[in-house]
């Protein structure tokens, strides 16, 4: 849809802004649209019900009132909004034939993905940092991770990701966009809504990457020779706790790589196949939030006994009332 603008008094021209995007989605046929619609559903309430399980337990048991199960509630709270962004309008586009999304809206995307995707990198640093303070500096460590570094890392997450998010907004929302408005992919995001700008966004490409690609890159290797110096004094070591420390950096590990996997993918390949740039985009939006629970869980025996407890008394509980 465009909306057309009066005449322009700098270059004599007429111009037109579009009002809205056409999604492509996922696929056209029925079957995959069927298989996809059960798939992200299930994902979905999955995602939300395993990361504010976490929150509630974290909140909820005293003896889980730690700095790192304090990061690893903040990073659950993270995955609920980041899944929520996208997830619930691919479900409900599935079936539309025409699927659109309006320019605020498509600007509401891409604003609180990079707001949420900055935070969740901060807070994935921060915790590698809680991690080095545990191994190297164990008698220091509630000294270092005090309650009020804790919250001044939150804060400092949330800020980070909105500066983030608001650097790059400024410049795309300012683009003129006077069609084509399609969208091969079924959510709103920098790297292909630019291409469809009107105007050569060559700089602003390069911004992207910087701001966006090497900014991922830089803290995925940074966080990548942390873990290996952590690996590498871990084994200096034969205490007991070694193989459950041992097991918490692997989640970590893991965690890292699924999220800036896809982020270093999408901001730092050149011209990325379409196929493959829709799958990481689902599995960016979708299965990441849904497996940092499962990662986080599965690898921590008082984090699974915990939530145990917790789902029994929220069961007994609508049994009672």
């Amino acid at each position: 849809m465009r909306v057309n603008l009066p005449h322009d008094s700098v270059n004599g021209e007429n111009h037109s802004v579009v009002s809205e995007f056409v999604l492509l989605g996922l696929s056209n046929s029925w079957e995959i649209q069927m298989f996809l619609f059960c798939f992200s559903s299930v994902l979905y309430v999955s995602s939300l019900t395993g990361n504010l399980l976490i929150v509630i337990t974290v909140s909820s048991e005293p003896y889980l009132h730690s700095p790192m199960y304090f990061l690893l509630a903040n990073l659950s709270v993270i995955d609920l909004i980041f899944c929520s962004i996208a997830t619930p309008k691919m479900i409900c586009d599935l079936f539309k034939k025409k699927k659109v999304i309006s320019f605020g809206g498509c600007m509401a995307q891409i604003f609180f993905s990079h707001a949420v995707g900055g935070a969740e990198m901060v807070l994935l640093i921060a915790m590698a940092f809680d991690r080095y303070v545990a191994i190297c500096k164990p008698l220091h460590y509630l000294t270092i991770m005090s309650s009020r570094l804790c919250t001044l890392i939150l804060v400092l997450a949330w800020v980070i990701g909105l500066v983030h998010s608001s650097t790059q907004l400024v410049f795309v929302v300012n683009l003129p966009f006077c069609g084509p408005n399609v969208l091969d992919t079924f959510y709103c995001d920098i790297p292909r809504l630019i291409k469809l700008a009107c105007t050569d966004t060559f700089k602003l490409e390069l911004m992207i990457t910087a701001n966006s690609g090497f900014i991922s890159l830089g803290a995925f290797l940074l966080l990548v020779l942390s873990y290996i110096f952590l690996l590498a004094t871990l084994q200096k070591h034969s205490s007991g706790g070694s193989s459950k420390t041992l097991s918490t950096l692997s989640a970590h590990i893991t965690v890292v790589i699924l999220f800036f996997g896809p982020l270093i993918f999408f901001y730092m390949w050149p011209s990325p196949s379409t196929h493959l740039d829709k799958f990481l985009a689902m599995f960016d939006a979708v299965l990441t939030p849904f497996l940092n629970p499962v990662i986080y869980t599965l690898r921590n025996r008082e984090m699974k006994r915990a939530m145990k407890r917790v789902f029994r008394q929220l069961v007994g509980l609508r049994r009672v009332t």
